[in-house]
């Protein structure tokens, strides 16, 4: 079992920043992907960004050039830098990691974290 706790959310206007945290425990060792979701109310969560065992990196392309997602290995830790915000950023946004559910198969696991509220408001 795989536990994710989200922190860093908030209220922020547009144009500002916030960093949100995900910290990772319990069977971690065979996670190979962990990455940022958000959803608003009335639809499924959708991808913001995800990063690799190796550091690989992907966006969504409304965030592309504005967000930055990484990660401390050593604490367990991954972060999402948000700059440049907008009101259509606002939503809860959650931390997933992902693994295979056995060595050679094609299913995976997913595990997911509370979900930490960010509002882009004036």
């Amino acid at each position: 079992q795989v536990h994710l706790v989200e922190s860093g959310g908030g209220l922020v206007q547009p144009g500002g920043s916030l960093t949100l945290s995900c910290e990772a425990s319990g069977d971690i060792f065979k996670i190979d992907d962990m990455g940022w979701f958000r959803r608003t109310p009335g639809k499924e969560r959708q991808l913001v960004a995800k990063i690799s065992k190796s550091g690989t990196t992907d966006y969504a392309d409304s965030v592309k050039g504005r967000f930055t997602i990484s990660k401390d290995s050593a604490k367990n830790t991954l972060y999402l830098q948000m700059t440049s915000l907008k009101p259509e950023d606002t939503a809860v946004y959650y931390c997933h990691a992902g693994r295979p559910a056995a060595y050679y198969s094609t299913h995976r696991l997913d595990y997911w974290g509370q979900g930490t509220q960010v509002t882009v408001s004036s």
